[in-house]
């Protein structure tokens, strides 16, 4: 019983950082079912209803901005990692995590696998997962702070983004540990 865990959101200035876990059943494939990066938007939520469907257990994590500035963006996402397994509805064997690090959860024997969402199934479906609950927070957001334009960048830092937060201020789910600026804008 194997889960695969990624994350969404750690590059983020603004918004939560995400990670979910999949099992998948033995043999599962799509010809689709892909890191969540190399897939449009379309495409991701369309593999999300695929993933929902055929997991045997999926849960999704997520921390807040104020929480990831209190512990940093690293230990949240090991945060949001560890919510993640430990919702899931079956103690897996082992854990297959996205990236080249991560701290152990329980007495889980894991591996970290650099680029895992491109290589192994159950860590692209965690990809997915993450990305697209991040981006439905993200759109909710934006809804309550259309001038961010969350709804394109996702809380990314975009030219467009930094120059919001110097002309409005940060908002309350901007990560204020995170360097906002952008030093090219001072000089205009």
């Amino acid at each position: 019983m194997e889960a695969g865990v990624d994350e969404a959101g750690r590059g983020c200035l603004a918004g939560p950082v995400v990670a979910a876990a999949v099992i998948l059943p033995d043999g599962f494939s799509h010809e689709m079912l892909n890191d969540s990066k190399k897939l449009n938007e379309k495409k991701r939520f369309a593999m999300r209803e695929v993933v929902l469907e055929n997991a045997l257990w999926w849960n999704v994590g997520m921390i807040s901005a104020p929480r990831i500035d209190e512990v940093n963006i690293l230990n949240a996402t090991y945060e949001a990692m560890h919510e993640a397994i430990a919702g899931l509805g079956q103690r897996p064997q082992y854990l297959l995590i996205d990236g080249n690090r991560f701290r152990p959860f329980e007495d889980i024997d894991h591996a970290c696998m650099i680029k895992g969402d491109g290589r192994f199934l159950n860590i692209a479906a965690a990809s997915i997962l993450a990305k697209t609950y991040r981006d439905e927070v993200m759109q909710m957001l934006h809804e309550q702070f259309p001038h961010y334009d969350w709804q394109k960048n996702k809380g990314y830092p975009t030219l467009a983004h930094k120059a919001a937060i110097l002309q409005h201020g940060p908002s309350p789910f901007h990560r204020r540990s995170f360097n906002w600026e952008n030093r090219q804008l001072k000089l205009f």
